[in-house]
């Protein structure tokens, strides 16, 4: 019995010695800069050099020791540094967070491109956000507001105008009586100051004589129309100079889609870039001043020009937002077109011709219906050349003032000049509590 145990403790611990040798090997690898790899290498080094000597007690014990290390260094979750556990909860939730983020990531870049372009094909581009049509409340009370506005100042400016002729008539009369008492006198004065000048001055005074006859030989609807011109020329002048482009563009185009729009509508009825526009539209307004300045007055028919204007550019504007072609426009043809269709509609049976075509005659009449019919075709066509919503916007108004307007506008501005009359010759003085008159 004892042999026999004695023999089967010696196989044991001779396998166990066996065990521990690759278990050597092992640690050696795994835990080579420890403090506990010197131990457990001189532990198993003694086993495996002296098997027979050491008591089965003692090596059970270290076998149990080896394990328990082998257990503690060599298990999945061990690592070469020490990991605080709220440490290494806090790089698990740091990974899953940057998981979570990149997930996110990658679904909403599937949801803006669900299939990745190669890379030979062209990257289709993003949709535009759609576009927001720009707001005409403001041009719309901007052009009741200055309609208004023009027709009252008329008004009012015709007052002042004919009591002005009242007193100039007065101071006339005055003067020839003068005159006639020293009319020897007078004639001699002039023939001796004559004399005295050099022969330049003589040249300049013949020119402004010719001048004065010339001015003098116009009726009042041309003079009228030659200040028109006159500032349409300067507008013209003005788009040649490079340095003002940027601000004719903002102040003399009108544009829905621009931030300056009320101004615009009026000054673009002064302005023209083609010296060919201008000068078509201006023949078409010399032609027709007369007429129109004698029917309505030069005051009234100043309002109806810039109120045509003002109008037919805020048509223009209703059109192109209507459409989504938003675009500038400049060129008095809006309000053009409002006198010549007043025009026509006051006296539709007046003959007209053609420069080129002196043998060609048509009435005004006939002439009216055949703008608005071509006008109506190039909005209706969408053509872009001219901006014909402009043109009808012009042409309507026109016909609706000589129609309605103005009996509705003129022909009621009596209130207002009876107390424009009072206000002007209200005295401005009251008298004094004590009874003394004085200003105050």
């Amino acid at each position: 019995m004892i042999l026999s145990n004695t023999f089967g403790l010696d196989l044991c611990t001779l396998s166990l010695c066996k065990a521990h040798a690759l278990l050597y090997h092992v640690v050696l690898d795994v835990v080579k800069t420890t403090s506990i790899t010197k131990h457990c290498l001189e532990s198993t080094q003694q086993c495996v050099l002296q098997p027979r000597d050491m008591a089965w007690r003692g090596c059970f014990m270290k076998w149990a020791k080896i394990n328990s290390l082998y257990a503690q260094f060599l298990s999945p979750r061990s690592s070469r540094l020490t990991i605080h556990p709220q440490q290494r909860c806090g790089f698990k939730k740091a990974q899953r967070q940057s998981e979570t983020k990149r997930g996110l990531e990658e679904e909403t870049a599937g949801q803006k491109h669900a299939v990745p372009p190669l890379p030979g094909e062209p990257v289709p581009p993003m949709p535009l956000p759609p576009r927001t049509p720009p707001s005409l409340f403001r041009p719309l009370v901007f052009t009741v507001g200055f309609t208004g506005c023009s027709f009252c100042t008329a008004a009012i400016l015709q007052y002042e105008s004919a009591k002005s002729r009242v007193q100039m008539a007065m101071e006339e009369a005055k003067e020839e009586k003068r005159d006639k008492l020293v009319e020897g006198h007078t004639t001699t004065y002039w023939h001796n100051w004559w004399n005295q000048l050099s022969h330049f001055q003589k040249q300049v005074i013949l020119i402004l004589s010719v001048v004065d006859d010339w001015w003098s030989g116009l009726s009042e609807g041309q003079k009228t129309v030659t200040g028109i011109i006159a500032l349409n020329t300067l507008v013209l002048c003005c788009w040649r100079i490079p340095s003002m482009q940027r601000s004719m563009v903002k102040y003399f185009t009108s544009n829905p889609a621009s931030k300056t729009r009320c101004l615009p509508m009026v000054l673009s009825s002064f302005s023209h870039y083609s010296i060919i526009h201008m000068l078509a539209n201006m023949y078409v307004l010399w032609t027709f001043s007369t007429s129109i300045v004698s029917m309505l007055g030069r005051e009234e028919f100043l309002a109806l020009y810039l109120s045509g204007g003002v109008i037919s550019t805020f048509v223009s504007y209703v059109f192109k937002t209507t459409t989504g072609r938003l675009g500038p426009s400049l060129g008095a043809s809006g309000a053009v077109l409002t006198v010549l269709a007043a025009v026509c509609t006051k006296i539709p049976e007046a003959k007209m011709g053609i420069v080129l075509l002196p043998m060609v005659s048509f009435t005004v009449g006939n002439a009216l219906k055949a703008l608005v019919a071509l006008d109506t075709a190039g909005l209706l066509l969408r053509l872009r050349f001219f901006d014909h919503a402009a043109h009808l916007g012009g042409a309507l108004f026109g016909v609706w003032y000589i129609a309605y307007g103005n009996a509705m506008i003129w022909r009621s501005r009596e209130p207002l000049v009876r107390f424009w009359h009072e206000l002007r010759n209200k005295p401005h003085g009251r008298p004094r509590p004590g009874g003394g008159g004085g200003q105050v």
